[in-house]
């Protein structure tokens, strides 16, 4: 049974560890550098990207995240987490993981009050997926080992890049588990 890590410094972290549990996962909080050595994967949630990535900062979190992905460690995430997953970002200042060959356009689609759903169609995949947008980022601008697999009205919202799956939108809102089920799925082929 996997163990996967879900970075819990803020946000939607519950949410995750429900619709692993339910693909049959065993989890863990990670709040400190020595708790990833364990995981077989890695979620890093939605949430508020700036706060978790000053906090990652001052926990020593950044370095150990950055080589653990970088070594293959099979990670997804969702909004915030696809923020701090990015090389570059359009505008603002904050630690970055750096691990993903993207420029993030961050509240894309506006403010809270701008927040959406809507349905999908992922790449590969004849049944949309419904997907909850709260402040969400988009991909502006993708590298050449970047697979765009959603795109909503002609920008990314879903990335693949070897070991890396990175959302805009949170499936864990809509329960829906399939990208989670992709998750655990690179796990059996590492």
């Amino acid at each position: 049974m996997p163990l996967v890590g879900i970075l819990a410094l803020q946000g939607d972290v519950r949410e995750h560890e429900s619709i692993l549990r339910d693909l049959g996962a065993d989890t863990v909080r990670i709040r400190r550098a020595e708790e990833l050595e364990q995981v077989d994967a890695l979620v890093i949630p939605g949430g508020e990207s700036t706060t978790m990535g000053k906090l990652a900062a001052l926990y020593g979190l950044v370095d150990p995240l950055r080589k653990r992905i970088e070594d293959g460690l099979p990670t997804f995430g969702t909004c915030a987490g696809l923020i701090l997953l990015a090389k570059r970002v359009t505008a603002g200042e904050q630690p970055l993981l750096g691990v993903l060959d993207v420029t993030v356009e961050r509240n894309a689609f506006g403010n809270q009050n701008d927040s959406f759903e809507a349905d999908l169609a992922l790449d590969g995949d004849s049944v949309p997926m419904h997907a909850v947008f709260i402040r969400a980022p988009v991909v502006a601008e993708a590298g050449e080992r970047v697979h765009v697999v959603a795109v909503w009205n002609d920008r990314p919202v879903m990335v693949r890049q070897g070991n890396i799956i990175a959302t805009a939108f949170h499936p864990e809102l809509a329960d829906d588990g399939r990208i989670h089920r992709q998750l655990l799925s690179l796990v059996e082929e590492g």
